[in-house]
């Protein structure tokens, strides 16, 4: 028990320094061609800070423990949304452009309903489980093409900031490789050794991908929204945050599935469907002013305290 308790510390470590090893080497290699702060964020960031969710999944999938593999995701998700943002919002305001709300969130929430419709038709049928197939999985990957290809044709056309082009270095490739490496392995020590403690918590491995496993694996987008807010980094902050969370339904899931099918149950259904409570909930807020203070802050992160003690009761 304290071994494994000690692997899974090494393990969240490994993720979040090698994540952050990862963003800032693919962050300089982005700059370095001049790119912009907002194309960052829901690009480079996003998916470097999804990296351990990205790890954890797809391992968690190879190993047949779906719960975590999409547990996580799920869980990922909400504590982006609430914690995240939350905590973002209390150290600093965030204004969000207009353009990342109808193009970007909304997108986000979109990625809910395709999870949502590809999940939901089992328990209605009357199943007590159901499976994302290879083809779901396939589905899913379609859309996140979909949605990159419209970054790409935003950038084309110039709608994007113009950023200071910086020299490209040679280590930055270097750091990205050892960045990603490290990420894998803690995906790794993670899921083995979070599996470990549930079973002799007795605790089910689904409560663990909600809990310990999501908070963990989204520390790389706290830490990264955390200080990009107090930096004035807005635009790297949702960024990041919105990002990972398509990136997450859509890669990762998408990814997951497709090398292996994931099977999950009905508390699985009930957590997706919260999740597009969420969504859409932020998406109201940001309509009224475009910004994330205290108070919303604070109420994000009541939510998710709630919502972390639903699961636990549960």
């Amino acid at each position: 028990m304290i071994l494994a308790i000690f692997l899974l510390i090494i393990g969240f470590l490994l993720l979040v320094k090698g994540a952050d090893i990862f963003v800032d080497s693919c962050s300089n290699i982005a700059r370095a061609l001049g790119i912009s702060s907002l194309i960052i964020g829901l690009t480079i960031v996003s998916f470097g800070t999804s990296a351990p969710e990205a790890a954890v999944s797809v391992v968690a999938s190879l190993s047949g423990k779906n719960d975590i593999a999409l547990g996580n995701v799920v869980g990922s998700n909400i504590c982006n949304l609430l914690l995240v943002l939350g905590a973002s919002g209390i150290f600093g305001t965030l204004t969000v452009k207009r353009k990342i709300v109808f193009r970007d969130v909304v997108y986000s929430v979109f990625s809910n309903i395709v999870l949502i419709i590809l999940t939901l038709g089992f328990f209605i049928e009357g199943e007590k489980t159901g499976v994302l197939t290879r083809t779901n999985g396939l589905i899913l990957l379609c859309f996140l093409a979909i949605y990159l290809y419209a970054l790409l044709v935003d950038a084309k056309r110039g709608n994007r900031e113009q950023t200071e082009k910086t020299k490209m270095r040679a280590r930055d490739f270097l750091f990205m490789i050892i960045g990603l490496l490290g990420v894998i392995l803690g995906g790794q020590l993670v899921v083995d050794n979070a599996t470990e403690i549930a079973e002799i918590l007795g605790v089910s491995d689904n409560v663990i991908a909600l809990t310990v496993v999501a908070i963990g694996t989204s520390l790389p987008e706290l830490v990264t929204s955390v200080v990009a807010s107090r930096k004035g980094e807005t635009d790297i902050a949702i960024g990041n945050v919105i990002g990972s969370n398509i990136f997450n339904i859509f890669f990762i899931l998408g990814l997951s599935s497709t090398v292996s099918p994931i099977t999950f149950g009905i508390d699985s259904m009930v957590d997706i469907l919260i999740l597009f409570t969420v969504g859409l909930l932020i998406f109201f807020l940001l309509l009224g002013n475009y910004r994330i203070g205290r108070k919303k802050g604070w109420l994000f992160l009541t939510l998710y305290a709630a919502y972390t003690i639903f699961i636990l009761v549960r």
